[in-house]
């Protein structure tokens, strides 16, 4: 298991699985030079010996078409142990331990829906697949060194995505969760007036800051208010407590 969710080949060959929906993101201009640089600095990266996850760094691109997409929910960078990260945000397999963050995610979910059962899964795929954007801000990171790729270009090209996606017609929820994504929120005041956005802000989910001011995320009810806003437009709400391990094929 170590070793299933590592990286072994360069980023320009997993960028053939993304969808084709992304794809004129990807070929702009500061995007298409930061891929490029990207995959010269993680090919030499390999060679050094470094172990980088995770092994799809583009599974949320190859889940959904940004037409698709209802709820956009950023990360930072993904989990860096072996075995964690499987290139969609806050997501583990559902052998591993369950992290920190998602542990309030999930606590947040429970207790904003009184009787619900609070997920024993950690995969959250079958959110993916009904049209939710768990996109990491970068897309790699090293063994043991959180953000050791960020700062390297990835931004730009997650920059890129969000202003494709909040350029492509339809109403879209975006939940911000902490300072590193809610400063991704002046990209959305860049789309066309006549698209349809709810906005949702929070402290981070992690332990750190999940209880803390100004704005806890324990507390914030984005979960609820999401699908009411999706219902509201006449759209199918998220089922957030779909489990993938029953429903994927």
């Amino acid at each position: 298991m170590a070793a299933s969710n590592q990286l072994a080949t360069s980023i320009n060959k997993e960028l053939t699985k993304v969808l084709p929906g992304w794809i004129p993101a990807l070929k702009q201009p500061a995007a298409y030079q930061a891929l490029k640089n990207l995959n010269s600095f993680i090919v030499q990266r390999l060679r050094d010996g470094a172990t980088i996850y995770p092994h799809q760094p583009f599974r949320a691109l190859e889940l959904s078409n940004p037409e698709q997409i209802k709820v956009v929910i950023l990360g930072q960078d993904p989990y860096h142990g072996p075995g964690q990260a499987q290139g969609l945000a806050f997501s583990v397999p559902n052998n591993c331990a369950c992290p920190p963050s998602l542990r309030n995610i999930f606590n947040e979910l429970t207790r904003s829906h009184p009787g619900k059962p609070r997920p024993n899964w950690h995969d959250l795929t079958n959110w993916a697949r009904q049209g939710v954007l768990l996109l990491n801000t970068s897309l790699t990171v090293e063994e043991k060194q959180p953000q050791s790729h960020a700062n390297k270009g990835w931004e730009e090209v997650t920059d890129a995505l969000i202003l494709h996606m909040a350029n492509t017609p339809g109403p879209r929820v975006y939940m911000l969760w902490g300072a590193h994504a809610q400063r991704k929120q002046q990209l959305l005041s860049q789309t066309g007036a006549h698209h349809d956005h709810l906005v949702l802000t929070a402290n981070h989910p992690s332990p750190l800051s999940a209880n803390r001011p100004p704005k806890p995320f324990i507390g914030c009810n984005h979960f609820v208010q999401a699908n009411q806003w999706l219902e509201s437009r006449e759209l199918q709400p998220i089922d957030w407590f779909c489990n993938h391990a029953r429903t994927s094929t």
